[in-house]
């Protein structure tokens, strides 16, 4: 019995110290980018973003949770506007504030959760016209904490939080170029 337990404390120390070096291996911080093209000016599309009474339109952290309870303040739209939620599951709890708003060039959003895990991060959405299409990127960015480091070493956050970038900007696409 004394060679299971001596040979399991072992394995799950060689586990553990594994798992603490390909954490320490990865970044202090990171960025996920996505973009997509939009046949609509600046203008037709700014307004789906800075007002986050509109993100449900298409946003896919919208459906997450459809009984998560929200809460708008501050600013009705643009810089000051505040958005809170609480939902179970994958929604968790968090806030989002608009810091800056360049009226149709970028909107800088502060992203605040604290379920299920604690983290602050960077949201922009930068609209670059040219012509009569819109290029929209959609970034966010932020420090790697241990525990996100050691998150990421068993989830790709890069393929995981870009597959819903990337459905956000297609329905923001399909939204914009309908009006």
């Amino acid at each position: 019995m004394n060679n299971f337990i001596f040979a399991f404390v072992t394995a799950l120390v060689l586990a553990v110290g594994i798992i603490l070096f390909l954490a320490g291996r990865k970044p202090g911080s990171f960025r996920i980018e996505r973009s997509v093209v939009v046949k609509a000016s600046p203008e037709k599309i700014f307004p789906l973003i800075t007002n986050f009474r509109r993100w449900a339109e298409w946003s896919p952290f919208e459906k997450l949770d459809p009984n998560m309870e929200k809460t708008y303040s501050g600013a009705q739209e643009g810089k000051g506007a505040i958005y809170e939620w609480k939902g179970g599951g994958r929604a968790g709890v968090g806030r989002m504030e608009i810091i800056e708003a360049t009226a149709s060039k970028k909107i800088v959003v502060n992203l605040s959760f604290s379920k299920p895990m604690k983290a602050q991060n960077i949201t922009e959405f930068t609209l670059t016209p040219s012509g009569d299409v819109t290029a929209v990127s959609w970034e966010m960015y932020g420090p790697n904490s241990l525990v996100a480091k050691i998150y990421h070493v068993f989830m790709n956050m890069e393929a995981m939080v870009g597959k819903s970038f990337d459905e956000g900007l297609a329905k923001l696409k399909e939204i914009a170029e309908k009006r």
